[in-house]
């Protein structure tokens, strides 16, 4: 593969360019390992498909090394063994694991590398979820978690987390959601937590009679490939200084005055944007 390398000058007022070409393959594979290893896990799988030279040096540890996080060895069972870092790198991508006494959820983003949490719901603050009239903690097979709370009824909505459910009774009323660092305003947006085809025919227990109009702005559970439903909360974006401040997140409906119930909480996720 070769790349072509330009460089503009200007020599008394007058552009000048100089061209060259550079023949990666003849660099020695350790170079090109390390070359590799500052791009991003979805380069090198494209890198690897252009030379038999790029294709060796894609598949090497030291290149999926760089993309795994520090310190991932604490994080790995050691029942489990693997025989490349990229196989370890793809198991992270594919097989969250649990980790903090299994109050988190721990994997990462295929494309990127970056790390992705979360938090179950014994990790997040709801509003009377130790009153068992109003919610209940229950196993489900296909959760992630071995506990998730289950909403039996409530007229005071708040939870601090991202929400995959399965809802009876808030599809009158949409949920305020919000996210950002404590002690500066969020972002904010609204959503309804019931899924927009389930909306009519509707009843839960009281309903007020003025019910408001869905906004173009207000969002609908969407599927998951595990078939659970989420709503995104927001945006955060961190420059890289997860330690600089406290995340928050919060999910609150108080206004409506109706009981909601059925829904299941199976967790916050806190993930990263994927780049185009």
């Amino acid at each position: 593969m070769k790349t072509e390398v330009s460089e503009m000058e200007e020599r008394k007022g007058k552009g000048e360019v100089m061209s060259g070409t550079l023949d990666l393959s003849a660099l020695p594979l350790d170079c090109i390992t390390l070359i590799i290893s500052f791009t991003s896990p979805r380069d090198a799988c494209r890198l690897s498909l252009v030379s038999t030279a790029l294709n060796s040096a894609t598949e090497s540890d030291a290149v999926w090394e760089s993309f795994l996080p520090s310190q991932f060895q604490a994080l790995i069972p050691s029942s489990l063994s693997f025989s490349s870092k990229k196989q370890l790198y793809l198991s992270l991508c594919e097989n969250p694991l649990l980790i903090e006494a299994g109050r988190k959820s721990f994997w990462l983003d295929r494309v990127s590398g970056k790390k992705c949490y979360m938090l179950s719901p014994r990790d997040l603050s709801i509003i009377w979820s130790d009153t068992p009239d109003y919610w209940r903690w229950v196993s489900i097979p296909e959760a992630r978690f071995d506990e998730v709370a289950e909403l039996l009824s409530v007229c005071w909505f708040e939870i601090r987390g991202k929400i995959t459910n399965k809802v009876y009774g808030f599809n009158y009323y949409p949920v305020n959601l919000s996210v950002g660092v404590v002690g500066t305003e969020g972002s904010k947006r609204s959503a309804y937590l019931q899924p927009k085809k389930e909306r009519r025919g509707r009843l839960y227990w009281r309903i007020r009679e003025e019910q408001p109009t869905p906004g173009d702005d207000v969002q609908f559970p969407k599927a998951r490939v595990d078939r659970w439903l989420e709503v995104e909360m927001g945006e955060f974006f961190n420059e890289g200084c997860v330690d600089d401040g406290e995340l928050e997140m919060s999910a609150v409906e108080i206004e409506g005055g109706n009981w909601k119930g059925g829904l299941i909480l199976q967790g916050i996720e806190i993930r990263a944007i994927t780049p185009n």
